[in-house]
């Protein structure tokens, strides 16, 4: 008897969703989570150079997220311009493409804060020496993307630090390219994500050496629609789960952002 009913509960367990969370109707019958990213962000996304196939934190991440919510992830690749339309129009579900949660963006969507980052200095490695500490970037030109948030963080930390000797700052198209103008000697230093430089620095060993600590504190996010109540406590207690579970701290070690890490997912805590 007691076999029995050992049995019976295990196939009642196994016939169970994978967790107790309420879905918005149209993707419980859908079946899966449309989510838009840019696969050119390594480590967050990016195609294997090898294989194509999409990889990074966030691709295992929202894998994850997805059997933890017993749906399918169905990527869907598209430029950082179309990220809020996107969601907005409903040609997706949610944004994990390492986007930074900003108060300014919350008008169009709500971020579930999955990870602790910031923009920082880093120079080449044959001028480390030159730039022992932060203060020696005044007067500096500095490169940045133009399309994200450092141009005004690194003018903000700029007024804040240097006084009448500014970082004369150089816009970029992107991170890649403000590599490629600091290898050039283009630029003297440039900015970009703490949490990418880790993985840039380990594929090219010896060219890089950060500089200071990061120029401010922020969140990056899964964004999603305003009015998804259901979908925004979901992915939160996902997230949650997968921390409790240890998966988190797995995927984070495995691509070199320990550091990065919370304790506990939270809603719209960028400024």
């Amino acid at each position: 008897m007691k076999r029995f009913l050992v049995a019976a509960a295990f196939l009642g367990a196994m016939s169970l969703p994978v967790m107790a969370i309420e879905l918005p109707a149209e993707i419980a019958k859908r079946g899966s989570i449309k989510v838009a990213l840019v696969p050119n962000y390594p480590p967050m996304e990016f195609r294997d150079p090898a294989t194509n196939a999409l990889s990074g934190f966030d691709v295992e991440f929202g894998e994850a997220i997805g059997r933890k919510l017993g749906v399918k992830i169905e990527w869907q690749e598209t430029s950082f311009a179309e990220f809020m339309p996107s969601i907005a129009t409903r040609r997706a579900d949610a944004i994990l493409s390492g986007f930074t949660d900003y108060a300014s963006r919350h008008e169009t969507a709500t971020f579930v804060d999955y990870l602790r980052s910031g923009p920082r200095f880093f120079v080449q490695q044959s001028r480390a020496a030159e730039f022992k500490d932060a203060a020696a970037l005044c007067g500096k030109k500095v490169g940045a993307s133009r399309r994200t948030m450092f141009p005004a963080q690194i003018a903000a930390w700029s007024e804040k630090s240097c006084g009448s000797n500014p970082i004369v700052f150089v816009g970029t198209d992107g991170s890649a390219d403000a590599r490629t103008q600091l290898r050039q000697g283009r630029i003297d230093a440039a900015v970009q994500g703490d949490e990418t430089l880790p993985y840039i620095m380990d594929q090219e060993p010896g060219a890089y050496a950060p500089v200071g600590q990061t120029l401010a504190q922020q969140f990056t996010g899964i964004a999603l629609p305003v009015k998804e109540k259901a979908l925004h406590q979901a992915m939160l207690e996902a997230v949650d789960a997968l921390i409790a579970d240890g998966t988190y701290k797995t995927l984070l070690a495995k691509w070199k952002l320990s550091d990065n890490a919370i304790e506990k997912a939270t809603i719209n805590a960028g400024q």
